[in-house]
Formats: structure tokens, C-alpha cells, sequence
């Protein structure tokens, strides 16, 4: 996990990488599920795949990543709730999106 204070004090940024674990990799359900909590926080949230970064809060363009099962994302949140919103979005990913683990595939934990 990366921490950094902003200037003022109160936004922060936290970044934390995540394995996609569900069978079917972030398509447009989960992607919903995730834009549809990234927009529950102030903070400018982005998902990152490969080098590409794309706006968290948009479900076009985080379905542009590809990103298929056992692929690592990271998510990275800046703003006054940045903590908070990582850990949510995390949370999300842990769960497998909400979605039945298939063939043993079990959710990742996130690294540190």
C-alpha cells in the first residue's frame, strides 16, 4: 500500500494492488458494482491494468482494461476519503464481486 499526505493535510492517496479472481475477470456487472461504489466518495479514483489507468468512476472505461481472471489491478484514491473508498472497492474484489466462486477459485487478498 502507498500512503502520501497532501498538501493541505486532509486528502491523502492510497494505492493497493488486487488479483481479479472471478471466473469471467471484470466485466460489465462487476465493473458496475465498482463504479457504482467509487462514486459513493469524493476522492478521484483510478484502476490500473498493465500501465493503463483509467478513471474509476466510469464503467466504459474501466471495461477497457481486459482485465481477466487472475489479472492484478491496482487502485489508487486521492482525495479526503481515499482510505475509505480503497477499502471498499477492495472489499468488492475480495468478495468476488458478489458472484459464486467457481472451480475452487477463491478471493485474493489484497497485497500490502
Amino acid at each position: 500500500m502507498i500512503e502520501a499526505g497532501g498538501p493541505s493535510g486532509t486528502d491523502e492517496v492510497i494505492a493497493r494492488q488486487f488479483i481479479i479472481t472471478n471466473e469471467l475477470g471484470l466485466h460489465l456487472r462487476p465493473a458496475g458494482l465498482l463504479v457504482k461504489t467509487a462514486n459513493c466518495y469524493a476522492s478521484a479514483i483510478t484502476i490500473e491494468k498493465d500501465g493503463v489507468a483509467v478513471d474509476g468512476k466510469s464503467i466504459i472505461q474501466i471495461a477497457t482494461l481486459n482485465a481477466a481472471r487472475n489479472s492484478t489491478i491496482t487502485i489508487t484514491a486521492s482525495g479526503p476519503d481515499a482510505r475509505q473508498a480503497v477499502e471498499a472497492l477492495g472489499a468488492l474484489i475480495i468478495s468476488n464481486f458478489e458472484e459464486p466462486h467457481v472451480n475452487g477459485n477463491r478471493p485474493a487478498e489484497p497485497s500490502a
